[in-house]
């Protein structure tokens, strides 16, 4: 008999989604998706969107759901973001049904810039440009549809050539790694503060056959060595507040004449941000902004 479960729902800002459901995947809470828990859910409002967490019910005890409580009741002083105060999960038991696979009555394949973004069973025709992107949504992965993963890799459709070197800081799930991988990278090296992300970066990896060529560790700029400097590219999709604190140590392990890539910024921070680029010695080639995010394409002189 399939286990009972219980449903960690709440509604959140459409910009916001992919942050609010890695909040949710704290500890046994094993799978996330999006969009109305039922057909007699009400609609959210405009510019909102419904996230579900879900965790098997044995393990849906007063002190996770403290955990989760907490944990999304700071995020807009994590951030910064006033619309993401006042976020209120609540809790319900389900009748036994197969929740971890949940995100697939709603996630469809899309397409960025030349990456067709598929689950690992789609049997569909694909155009003979398309850069195939095997990618599972869920906590650990996304949708891919966040406008800061969007314009990065958009960058890296553009950017990437055959043959390059990648660094990508603040790598998460490794899909701009593997992206970079899959569009020629010779070596994409991906690194993250949370160890626990490791190993969701390496299966991406297998799962997209780009194993060989990307290399995933924990922890932050001191886990790289003399050799990883003289990158081809450097690709960060990680808060305002961090590009800017590291955009040095960004563009010292960039060749000259190498480009970067940079999202995750809210627009309210793109001057300290512009500010903190120029200060590191690279040049701004283009901004893009996609409702409240930047994205910072450019080049190191």
């Amino acid at each position: 008999m399939a286990p009972a479960w219980t449903e960690i729902a709440l509604v959140a800002p459409v910009g916001w989604l992919e942050l609010v459901a890695e909040t949710l995947s704290l500890g046994p809470c094993s799978s996330v998706a999006f969009g109305r828990p039922s057909l007699v859910t009400p609609e959210p409002p405009t510019g909102f969107e419904w996230v579900r967490g879900y965790v098997i019910e044995d393990e849906d005890t007063p002190e996770l759901r403290a955990q989760v409580e907490a944990a999304v009741g700071g995020l807009a002083d994590l951030t910064g973001a006033e619309e993401l105060r006042g976020l209120r999960p609540r809790f319900r038991r389900l009748p036994p049904e197969d929740y971890a696979t949940s995100w697939r009555k709603s996630w469809k394949p899309l397409r960025v810039a030349d990456f067709a973004i598929v689950p690992r069973d789609f049997t569909g025709t694909l155009r003979p440009s398309d850069t195939r992107l095997v990618l599972e949504p869920g906590g650990a992965f996304g949708t891919g549809r966040h406008p800061t993963t969007r314009g990065c890799l958009r960058a890296i459709s553009r950017l990437v050539r055959p043959g390059d070197r990648v660094l990508d800081a603040g790598c998460g799930s490794g899909i701009l790694a593997v992206g970079a991988a899959l569009r020629g990278a010779r070596e994409a090296v991906g690194f993250d503060i949370d160890p626990s992300a490791m190993p969701y970066a390496r299966e991406l990896a297998e799962w997209n056959g780009v194993q060989a060529r990307c290399e995933f560790r924990a922890g932050t700029f001191e886990c790289l060595g003399p050799a990883d400097t003289g990158f081809d590219g450097v690709l960060a999709n990680i808060f305002a507040d961090l590009i800017q604190a590291h955009a040095e140590d960004m563009a010292a392990r960039l060749r000259p004449g190498g480009w970067f890539a940079f999202s995750g910024c809210l627009d309210k921070k793109r001057y300290p941000t512009l500010a903190a680029l120029a200060e590191a010695g690279l040049v701004l080639d283009t901004l893009h902004t996609r409702g409240q995010w930047d994205t910072f394409v450019g080049h190191k002189p």
